[in-house]
This record gives C-alpha cells, sequence and structure tokens, in this order.
C-alpha cells in the first residue's frame, strides 16, 4: 500500500526542486515548457535528484561514500520512506506514479562511480557502455516518464541518450584532458599510433586524433538517426521538444567537424543563427526516418530496457496539450544550453577543486 500523500507537501517539494535548478539551472525550467505539465514536474523532480547525485559523487571529494549514500538514499525512495530532502520526496512520488523502475536510476549513479573513478575505455563498447548509464540511462527515464515503455521506443530513447554523450565527447576532448580524463576508445587511439598515457600528459591536436573523433562522431550520427526515429512513437506533446533537442546537439558534433575534428585547442561552439537554421529544417525534414532493425548500442543499452517492465495503460498521467508553435522556436533553442550551461559549471568547478 501507499504511504499516505499530502498535496501541499508534494507541492512545496516541487517548488524546492524548482528553486534549486535556478541556481544555475534556469534554462532547464525554460526549456522544460516544451512538454506537457505532468511531464515537465516529473522531470524536474528527476532532473533535480540527479543534480544533487551527480554534484554528490563528482565534487563532493568522496566519491565512494558519496555513491553508497546516493544508494541508501535510493533504498528510502523506493520503500516509501525517503529522506528528509525535497528532491527526495518528490522523487519518490514521481517513481509511484509513473512507476519509473530504480535499475535505471542505480545505472545512473553507476556511470557516476565510473566518471568519479576516471576509468578510461579500451574499446568503444566500453564507451557505449559509460554513455549507457549516464546518458542512455537518462533517455530511457525520459521515455518512462513521457508514458512510453515499449521495447523499440525505449531502444530509440536510449540511443539518442547515447548519441548527445558521444556529441559530449567528441566537443570536450581538451578539456577532458586537461582535468586528467579520456574517454576515447584507447585502441582506436593506438591504431593512430597515439599512446594514450603519453597524449594525456600533454594534449595537442594533429590530423591522428582528429579521425578518432570523426569515427566517434560517425558513430554518433548513426544513433541520431535512430534516436529520431524513435521520437513519431512519443505523445504528440513531447515529440517537438525532444526533436528539437536532438537536431541542435547532433549540431554540436557538425561544428566539431568543421572545426576540422579539433576540440583540443578550439571548443565547438554552434551559433544563434545556425541554431535557427538546424530548427527550420528540423520543422521541415520532420519525423520521416522509420525505425532501423540493428542498433550499434544495444548491446550496452539492453539492460536498461530489460528494466523496463510493460505497463498496461499507456500515457496514464500525461496531459498531451501541444505549446502553441510561435512559442516553440525560442523555448527549443534554450535546449541546447541546458547541458552546455551545466557541463560549464562542471567544469569551472572541477577546476577550483585542482587548482
Amino acid at each position: 500500500m501507499d504511504p499516505p500523500r499530502d498535496p501541499a507537501q508534494d507541492g512545496r517539494d516541487l517548488l524546492a526542486c524548482k528553486a534549486l535548478l535556478r541556481d544555475g539551472s534556469r534554462t532547464f525550467l525554460a526549456a522544460s515548457h516544451l512538454l506537457p505539465r505532468d511531464t515537465r514536474d516529473a522531470a524536474c523532480a528527476l532532473y533535480a535528484f540527479c543534480r544533487l547525485a551527480d554534484d554528490a559523487v563528482d565534487l563532493g571529494g568522496a566519491p565512494e561514500q558519496a555513491v553508497a549514500q546516493l544508494r541508501a538514499r535510493l533504498d528510502g525512495i523506493y520503500s516509501g520512506q525517503p529522506q528528509d530532502i525535497p528532491a527526495d520526496r518528490a522523487l519518490a512520488v514521481v517513481a509511484r506514479r509513473h512507476e519509473l523502475p530504480r535499475g535505471l536510476l542505480d545505472a545512473l549513479i553507476e556511470g557516476f562511480e565510473w566518471d568519479a573513478q576516471r576509468r578510461r575505455y579500451a574499446d568503444v563498447g566500453g564507451v557505449l557502455a559509460y554513455s549507457a548509464r549516464v546518458a542512455g540511462a537518462v533517455g530511457a527515464m525520459m521515455a518512462v516518464l513521457m508514458g512510453v515503455r515499449d521495447r523499440p521506443t525505449l531502444q530509440a530513447a536510449c540511443d539518442l541518450g547515447v548519441a548527445m554523450q558521444l556529441s559530449n565527447i567528441a566537443r570536450d576532448v581538451g578539456e577532458d584532458a586537461r582535468a586528467g580524463r579520456l574517454y576515447l576508445p584507447l585502441d582506436w587511439l593506438r591504431e593512430q599510433g597515439i599512446d594514450p598515457e603519453a597524449w594525456l600528459a600533454q594534449p595537442q591536436f594533429d590530423a591522428r586524433l582528429g579521425s578518432v573523433v570523426q569515427r566517434l562522431l560517425r558513430l554518433a550520427d548513426e544513433l541520431y538517426v535512430r534516436g529520431d526515429a524513435g521520437i513519431r512513437a512519443l505523445p504528440r506533446g513531447c515529440q517537438v521538444g525532444v526533436l528539437a533537442a536532438s537536431r541542435l546537439y547532433a549540431e554540436i558534433g557538425r561544428q566539431v567537424a568543421r572545426n576540422r575534428y579539433d576540440s583540443v585547442s578550439v571548443r565547438a561552439v554552434v551559433s544563434g543563427r545556425r541554431k535557427l537554421q538546424v530548427l527550420g529544417n528540423a520543422w521541415v525534414s520532420g519525423l520521416a526516418t522509420q525505425l532501423a532493425s540493428v542498433s550499434p548500442a544495444a548491446a550496452q543499452t539492453a539492460f536498461l530496457l530489460d528494466a523496463v517492465p510493460p505497463r498496461q495503460h499507456r500515457y496514464l498521467h500525461l496531459r498531451t496539450s501541444l505549446v502553441p508553435w510561435w512559442r516553440l522556436r525560442t523555448r527549443a533553442l534554450r535546449m541546447l544550453d541546458i547541458v552546455e550551461q551545466l557541463e560549464t559549471r562542471k567544469f569551472v568547478r572541477r577546476q577550483d577543486l585542482t587548482g
């Protein structure tokens, strides 16, 4: 039996989550208005918890202890006894209402743990496994909050999340290296005659590294195609926002390409004018792509799909009203800024800690 609900407390907890996100995450709140209200509120609660979790593991100075504490917090959330933290109480409501599987949050926290351990990945399978946890799990959770639980659409949501993470990795090669982190597949580097340890000690760009970045972005493009194809299965009120995020985020990789794949000495930045062009093309092209039969990341994300049992009533809690078309462009532009702003905030804080 579910514990007794206090609607007033639920409302206060949601407001606290939004207040947390306003501190450095204001664009998330703006962009979330592309989604139906129920999905938007659930996403705010989830995002607030994830932000606290990420900061605790990555910036708290004791990552192993932070991971253990996060898992204890999830125990309370899923037993109906969350800790006295607004984000935990709000997530407990979301988890119950939307039947959000704990396995997806466990995967995300495991990804944070891998990140804190500064793991390096021998091959692209390892990079995909990491990306499945830190980004594919988020895609799957957002799909669940939108009322989607069928396996093909969940796979597409995971693919889209992984594609975005690969774009992150390709864009941030230099910044990550200067922070002592390396996410490119080690075997790809060695195939180009690059010794990973020597390069990490003195990161510089050359054509060999560019070919590795280019190869990673080609894989990301395959996953974007699959992710876009799955958007058609989402509720209508959610499709435009997800499509905008996909196309705008994929443009990061294209900007890296325009920079000749040099993400060591220059950071790829998509201009406002280019964002408008990308959005215009997205509205024209729409969602014509068909789902392919095989996903390059299927093996690494299968455990996420297995964590989501089917539910009898799809879209049970959704209000699928559409955002007026004349308000979409400005809001959609902000979706790319969500991740950019948070990554900049995290990078600056990391530099402060290591400096």
